[in-house]
This record gives C-alpha cells, structure tokens and sequence, in this order.
C-alpha cells in the first residue's frame, strides 16, 4: 500500500464507520494532504479495506521518512492523533447525535459514542488487544487477572525530551475538559479524538468520557467540571445513584478520597463505571445487619476478601441517608484490637470508603468498601496495602477497579512469567537471573504445592497461582481478617452505626 492508497483507505474507513459522511471524502483527503505536508493526491488511488493499523503504519512511516515525525512510539502517538482528529466529529455533533439517541434509549446513546471512541482511535483497539487475561477460581468467585499492555512504554528519546519541557499546567490534569482536542506534548498525551459529554448529577455539572485503556467493557470515567480534589461524600453517593438512573445498564463507583488507598489521580474528582459485572458485585450478602430507623434498607455483609457492607433498597434517598451515616461513623471509628486507628496524632485521617453502586434485579445497590491506609514501620507503603511478600506480582495501590475482583497487574509481568516458565522446566537457578530472582520464594512455593508441573500444565499453574496471590493482596486490604475475630470486630463497627 502507498501513500495515496493509505489516505484513500483511511477516509473509506471513516465513512464506513460513520465517523464521517460521505460528502465529507475529499475535504477529509485534502486534510490529511495538509498534516503531511503533501500539495498533491493520485485521484484514482485504489481504495484498500485493511485494519486502522494497518493503513496507519502506512501513513506514519511516511511521515518518519519524510521528516515529520520522529521514529518513536510516543511522537507517533502524537501524530497518528493529529490525522485522526480529521476524522472525528466535532464535540457539538457528538453532543448532537448522543442527545438524540438517548431520547430512544440510553443503550443506544452509550453503543454510539463507544463506537466511536473505539473507531476514532481515542481507544486504540490494536494495543487493547494485545492485553493478557484470563480467570481465577477462587472461594470468592471468579476474580478477573489482567495484565494490562495498552500504555506504551515511553522511549528513552521522549523522556529526555519531557525533563527539558518547561512545566505546563495546561490542561491542569489527565481528567480535565481541557483535554478535549488538546494536541498534546511529549509529557501529555494527544487528545483531538476525544470527545465527551456534559451530564448533571444531582445539580452538579459534569463530563462523561471512555477511559483509553479500557479495563473492562465500555470502562467509562464521569469527572467533575472543575478541577477539584477526589472527595467521598453523601452528597457523591447522591450524584452515583444519579448516574445509575440516568444510565441503569451502567455501574459507577469512586475511588477512595486518600493516598495508598486510592487510585491515581486524588486531585480531580472523578467516578468510574461501566458495563460489566464483577465478582464483587455476584458475591453475596453472607450475614444480613440491621441498621436502626433503616429497616426498610436491606443491609449486610458481603463474602468478599475485603470489608464490604451492602445496602439495597427502592428509595436511594434512604439509602445515601444511611450510607452517610455509616461513613461518618467509619471516618472516626478506631479498635486498637482491629488496628483501626482512625486519626494520627498528627491530625491525619485514615478512615474512608470505596463505594460502588447499581442498579440489579430492579432495586438500587451500594457497596460501601471501608478503607484505611495507615502506615507502620513494617509497612512503610501502608498496612492495608500489597504487603512486600507479594510485590514480585503488584505493589502498586488498590483502587477501584481492584476492590471489585479485577487485577491489573503491571507490563513487566508478561515478560517475567515466560522467563520464569522456562526456568521451572528446565530447572534453572532463578536467584541467578536478576529478572525473575523476585520470585525465587513464591516459585519454591509454587514447586512444594504440585506433585507435577510440565509443559502441559504449567502455564495454567502460573494464572492460577498468580490469581490466588491476588486474592490474597485484597484480604490484606480489608480492614477486618475474614476470621471470627474478624466478623466480630467488623459487627461491632456495624453496631456504633447510630
């Protein structure tokens, strides 16, 4: 394919998935003409039905060639963006066409616009793809491993080149509406594919957009018109049972409000949901509580690794009335027994909650998620944290997507596990190889607990063992042990709730 024939390819492709019509061909061609830097087009340019990838490799090789792109992932990024962005509606017609097919059904407004997240490129389905999954059986249910290779590593040229940018605060974060069509640098992604659309929840202005990386089905993110702090409230429960009736065949949740506990990014708030179902959200209600003046809200314990309070109900006002209690109690509960210490001496909060919440078999569901991240000597990167016997497999924080059964585990670990694979079977010295020498323990683990282990089963052995290390990393999240000392101490917060 030559350059004509990838420009002609890559317009068909935007008419053929609706990004653009078909009176739009030549204006878009001649677009695409400008970015490269090119004053002239073959006319009768075949037309080839190849993969976006394919016809894009096409497109920025050329522009590599001649010049107007460095060789690296991260200005290719930049630049594959910037010829996309010809093909993507502007934000008042997506806005348009989302309102219009919202007033069919709100199925149809999200199906549209995740189309063309994914076929505008803002989703780069090519690397999406390349994501390894599988599923872990365990005694809470099936958990969801994910070893996520949608972020591109950035090359040694760009990183260079970002620590002598001068500081931009423009846009002021990754989750900011100025993101939208913002060209990008090499320390900011591009983003003039991206397109999002303002909602209101409870009375607060906000934006809807599809996360680029796409953890699970239709991963969407709701962020706060203004650039302001994460904050779990009752007046947020509110506004995520507003999301849920807006969108019912969606979930939505938040991360917690502190450090360790949370997720990436505590400076702008934001809710993530989607169209998924999670092992945390099949778990059930082991042990049903009552909650005082709230008999009418159907409340317990659910079977999960971490410390989960259900509440369901037909009335969400009740529901965000008691689920503000149980936070309000939970910010300033301590048990020494538990190690529940709710405020340092230094005046610093630990307590929070992760709430997640749905709309299931007809009634409005929140799961409260009490978190903690204090830290000790022992454990400088918090005690209700990965603890350092399983960072060879994650140390990063547990956030949201986590607390709900779903792993995402860092890049290097594909790499690892096929080093590591190759080493069981032909009994290499692991110590010895600075690679896989992290998980020298848990292999002698892993070797002690099957009487067999070989070319056929190894691979399964290696999933299973790493989805069981999860689990694991959840239990130690959980603020009460899953033991009976645990569940006494976890009904005995449940009992301070007035």
């Amino acid at each position: 394919m030559n350059i004509y024939e990838a420009i002609n390819s890559l317009v068909d492709y935007g008419v053929r998935e609706k990004l653009i019509e078909n009176e739009d061909r030549v204006w878009a061609v001649n677009r695409i003409l400008e970015i490269l830097c090119m004053d002239s087009m073959e006319t009768d340019a075949e037309v080839k039905n190849m993969d976006l990838e394919e016809i894009l490799k096409v497109i920025l090789d050329y522009a590599v060639e001649k010049g107007l792109c460095e060789d690296s992932v991260v200005y290719k990024d930049l630049f594959d963006t910037k010829v996309m962005a010809v093909l993507t509606p502007r934000p008042s017609e997506v806005i348009k066409t989302f309102k219009e097919k919202y007033e069919d059904s709100p199925e149809d407004a999200t199906d549209y616009y995740y189309h063309l997240a994914r076929k505008s490129d803002y989703i780069r389905e090519y690397r999406i793809k390349n994501d390894v999954k599988w599923v872990t059986s365990t005694e809470y249910g099936d958990i969801d491993i994910t070893i996520n290779l949608a972020k591109p590593e950035k090359d040694p040229k760009a990183i260079a080149a970002a620590t002598k940018m001068e500081q931009s605060s423009y846009p002021k974060c990754m989750l900011c509406k100025e993101n939208e069509g913002y060209a990008g640098r090499v320390n900011h992604p591009a983003r003039q594919n991206h397109r999002v659309i303002p909602i209101c929840l409870d009375g607060v202005n906000a934006f809807l957009q599809y996360s680029p990386y796409v953890y699970y089905n239709e991963h969407c993110i709701v962020f706060d018109e203004c650039h302001k702090p994460m904050q779990v409230c009752e007046k947020n429960f509110r506004r995520l049972f507003d999301f849920v009736k807006q969108f019912p065949h969606y979930f939505i949740g938040s991360n917690s409000d502190l450090p360790i506990s949370g997720g990436s990014i505590l400076t702008h708030e934001h809710f993530q949901g989607g169209r998924y179902e999670f092992a945390m959200a099949k778990a059930p209600i082991e042990e049903y509580v009552t909650f005082e003046g709230f008999e009418d809200v159907t409340a317990g314990i659910v079977k999960w690794p971490m410390s989960v309070i259900r509440l369901q109900g037909d009335d969400t006002d009740r529901i965000c009335t008691l689920a503000g209690k149980i936070l309000a109690t939970w910010r300033e509960y301590s048990d020494d027994e538990a190690f529940i210490i709710a405020k340092t001496d230094d005046g610093v909060i630990h307590n929070t909650i992760t709430p997640i919440t749905r709309f299931v078999n007809g009634k409005y569901e929140i799961d409260l998620v009490l978190r903690n991240n204090i830290t000790t000597e022992e454990y400088p990167d918090g005690f209700y944290h990965p603890h350092p016997e399983y960072h060879n497999i994650k140390k990063e924080n547990i956030g949201l997507i986590e607390v709900m059964g779903l792993a995402v585990l860092p890049s290097r670990l594909k790499t690892e596990m096929a080093i590591l694979k190759d080493a069981i079977l032909e009994n290499k010295d692991i110590k010895a190889d600075e690679r896989i020498a992290k998980h020298y323990d848990w292999t002698m683990k892993i070797k002690a607990k099957y009487d067999e282990i070989n070319e056929n089963n190894i691979d399964k052995i290696i999933e299973d063992e790493i989805g069981l290390v999860f689990t694991a990393i959840l239990g130690q999240c959980g603020v009460f042990d899953r033991n009976e000392e645990g569940k006494a101490q976890f009904k005995k917060f449940i009992a301070s709730v007035k």
